[in-house]
């Protein structure tokens, strides 16, 4: 049974599961300490920019793990992020619900967009972290493409700046697995 507008919840006080009862229809809802977030839809270049790294990064993934963009992370009853990329376990990924639960997520990475900069770069990752999710990516586009890889500090529940590339660096990391990506690779001909 779908919900309607009278069915729902006051702000603030929105769960994942009052979520599941909105009718799907391709807008992007998260839910953050309760409330209902809706984001508009993504420029141009950060469609693009998701693309081609969701496709670098799958070239690489092992069998064990699995890559995808735009799925629910189900972090608590009041709070429901959907990250612009994430890596989940394949064993995850076989259900066909889309929504993950942090110890199904390896990797979060955002897309800054200028509605959502101090949420992508303070607010997720600090819940996400919390949540122990190991690692995370924070991507901009402001004058240049750049990308903040972090890690998990397990003790203190937040994330330590592994290392920022930019310009025509390539990615290159070790874990969660061997990765390499130029950016230019990734890089929209519009950026």
């Amino acid at each position: 049974m779908t919900a309607t507008a009278s069915d729902m919840p006051p702000q603030g006080q929105w769960t994942s599961d009052d979520l599941d009862r909105v009718p799907e229809d391709g807008v992007r809802r998260e839910i953050i300490d309760g409330v209902l977030h809706v984001t508009p839809s993504p420029s141009s270049v950060h469609q693009a920019l998701s693309g081609l790294l969701f496709y670098a990064l799958s070239l690489s993934c092992p069998e064990h793990l699995f890559v995808s963009q735009a799925n629910d992370v189900i972090l608590s009853p009041q709070r429901r992020y959907v990250p612009d990329l994430l890596v989940v376990t394949f064993e995850a990924a076989k259900s066909k619900t889309g929504k993950f639960t942090p110890d199904e997520v390896v990797l979060a990475a955002e897309i800054v967009s200028p509605s959502t900069k101090s949420i992508d770069s303070l607010t997720k990752p600090a819940f996400y972290a919390h949540a122990g999710i190991p690692f995370y990516w924070l991507i901009e586009t402001n004058d240049e493409l750049t990308v903040t890889v972090y890690e998990l500090d397990t003790d203190e529940k937040i994330y330590e700046p592994l290392e920022t590339f930019g310009g025509d660096d390539t990615i290159r990391l070790d874990r969660p697995w061997p990765i390499e990506i130029p950016l230019r690779s990734v890089r929209p001909r519009n950026l």
